[in-house]
């Protein structure tokens, strides 16, 4: 009832959307970089919005893993070139692996993003902590062990399929006839630049926000999980007064003295007491959580009210894809049963 890791990639924790409402304790949500394809994934292995289940968040550099128990999964997000027992593996499609196969993924291809997703139906055999399975690596909180993955990992899966290969190939021939219509609003269509509402703009200098809007930056190689560092012109504040610390969110964009951004992102500090000059659009958070060190974006601002249509329209949409999957939900209960 296990998947085994053979090799673990560059980095491959367990996420969820993430550990809300301990932020006043000083926990950190955690949870997926990129949410839209984790959620995807789920979505498309079967499991219900409501389960919030963690996926293997993999990044740059896939792992290799084999499963001992038939499983239906999916891969999302970025392009690692998967292969099931050699054979290539279709992303944003269910995919059934029988017990003794192994699935592996090598390295993103450039411009295909930095990040996938693999979830399975039923989800990780995985304790929640403070009601997640997400990982916190900087603090050793929640997932497997509270760490990233390595060599010789075992992870159980909740709900394995029946090892009974007539059911096996009754479900296959139901996967073979279902017809995914992805809505438009969920595909990562990159944008050369993110849409970003305004924060303390009366902290910085007319010139600074002229320069925030219209340049583009370089993600630095110091970024990760906490916080993406941008390189770029500075940009000056009005004053030095010291500010007081306030709750960050993901996607805060905090200005240290040195005047060169950082994009806060899922592991990032609960308060923060940098200037913030914006906040990065809710739907726009997944096109940096996709990018590498090297690579370059510029902000566009926009009002709250735009952002908040962006992300009604996105989450319309996963209504739509979730309504439009039930079949295949019908299809997994029947061979369960």
């Amino acid at each position: 009832m296990t998947v085994h890791i053979l090799k673990p990639g560059m980095l491959s924790s367990l996420q969820d959307r993430g550990r809300y409402g301990h932020q006043h304790l000083g926990v950190s949500p955690s949870g997926a970089m990129d949410e839209r394809a984790h959620r995807l994934a789920h979505l498309l292995a079967g499991n219900t919005p409501e389960q919030d289940l963690a996926s293997l968040e993999m990044t740059v550099q896939g792992p290799s893993l084999r499963f001992d128990e038939p499983a239906l999964f999916v891969l999302t997000g970025a392009d690692l070139d998967a292969t099931l027992d050699g054979q290539p593996v279709a992303a944003l499609r269910p995919t059934l692996a029988r017990a003794g196969q192994t699935l592996s993924l090598q390295a993103a291809k450039p411009g295909h993003g930095a990040r996938a997703y693999l979830a399975v139906h039923g989800g990780f055999q995985v304790e929640p902590i403070l009601g997640s399975q997400s990982t916190h690596m900087r603090v050793g909180l929640g997932g497997f062990e509270g760490r990233a993955l390595k060599k010789g990992d075992q992870i159980a899966l909740a709900r394995p399929l029946p090892k009974d290969e007539t059911v096996l190939s009754r479900l296959q021939a139901e996967l073979d006839e279902l017809r995914i219509y992805l809505p438009a609003a969920l595909a990562l269509s990159p944008r050369e630049r993110l849409r970003v509402i305004l924060d303390q703009a009366d902290l910085f200098t007319d010139e600074s926000l002229v320069l925030f809007q219209s340049q583009h930056y370089r993600i630095s190689p110091a970024s990760e999980r906490m916080g993406y560092r941008l390189e770029g012109q500075p940009l000056r504040r009005t004053s030095s007064e010291e500010l007081l610390s306030a709750p960050t969110c993901f996607g805060t964009i905090q200005v240290p003295n040195d005047g060169q951004p950082i994009v806060l992102m899922a592991d990032r500090q609960t308060t923060g007491g940098y200037a913030r000059i914006a906040q990065v659009a809710s739907v726009d958070l997944a096109q940096i959580a996709q990018r590498v060190p090297g690579q370059s974006l510029g902000f566009e601002v926009v009002t709250v009210e735009q952002a908040q249509a962006l992300a009604a329209r996105q989450e319309q949409a996963f209504t739509r894809l979730n309504e439009s999957l039930e079949s295949l939900r019908q299809a997994l209960k029947r061979c369960l049963a």
